[in-house]
């Protein structure tokens, strides 16, 4: 599943691409794919809807709309979250679709958006209110509302193993299972550690790892490591994560993998003592 590096690499590479294009027709080739409103609802409302900037929250691609449609004052917000093997395309309207485009925007300019999903596990929502799906989510790791003394007592609020809790976006939004493991292990915590065991050394240290695997794995453009999500190479710099039997970049330890909580987690036995 595509973390924030790699839906904050998305953002980046379509923003330049969509902001003006207008929605012309929306082809809506498998219905679930559709979480909100109808599907006749979505193509009457979408249809010459403006595109006026591409962000992202959390693993949320978020593309804001404002009608042309004269005495339309309301302003939507179409967000998609591309889950195990979501992902968007940008064609030329004549190409053919794919055998696993589930919704196909028809754009101002002689291009298409192309939401393709092999598995069908994405979701899209058109919605004037986006805070309806977004509300219930944690800060954002790289905004100024994670500081290291939240973190701490955030950690502290709780009683939770660090992976499961990290892992959880009502917690903190954003992190997945790759930068949950490369943030652990570079600061030298283990993933069963209980949250409310963490020192205020330990929460800086957390925080400071937190921001940096994920600035560096957008530096890197995400990280690329099986068939969806393409262009990155912060694979190569892992630390831990797919590392399984090599040796620890900093101890020489041989990297170890099990489970937490139905995840694949990987640690250095040594850097990351359970205490």
């Amino acid at each position: 599943m595509p973390e924030l590096p790699e839906v904050e690499t998305i953002a980046r590479t379509l923003r330049p691409q969509l902001i003006g294009k207008t929605i012309r027709e929306a082809d809506l080739r498998w219905n679930r794919t559709l979480a909100a409103p109808s599907p006749r609802k979505f193509k009457e409302l979408v249809k010459g809807q403006q595109i006026k900037e591409v962000t992202r929250r959390a693993k949320y691609l978020i593309l804001h709309l404002s009608s042309l449609r004269s005495g339309s004052g309301q302003a939507f917000s179409l967000l998609v979250h591309l889950r195990m093997s979501g992902d968007l395309l940008l064609r030329n309207s004549t190409t053919e679709p794919a055998p696993h485009d589930r919704l196909i925007l028809k754009l101002s300019g002689g291009k298409s958006l192309a939401f393709n999903d092999t598995r069908k596990f994405g979701r899209v929502w058109l919605t004037a209110d986006p805070q309806e799906i977004l509300g219930a989510l944690g800060p954002e790791p790289l905004s100024a509302e994670f500081t290291p003394a939240w973190l701490y007592t955030a950690l502290h609020a709780k009683r939770r193993q660090l992976k499961p809790l990290l892992l959880d976006q009502t917690f903190l939004a954003g992190l997945g299972n790759i930068y949950t493991d490369e943030a652990l292990h570079l600061a030298k915590l283990h993933p069963l550690r209980l949250s409310d065991s963490v020192s205020r050394r330990q929460a800086e240290a957390l925080y400071e790892a937190i921001q940096s695997v994920l600035r560096e794995g957008i530096r890197r453009n995400g990280a690329s490591i099986d068939w969806v999500y393409r262009g990155g190479e912060f694979q190569n710099y892992f630390r831990v994560y797919d590392r399984e039997g090599k040796p620890c970049l900093v101890c020489g330890a041989l990297i170890q993998k099990f489970v937490v909580g139905q995840r694949g987690t990987h640690i250095c036995p040594n850097c990351q003592v359970l205490k």
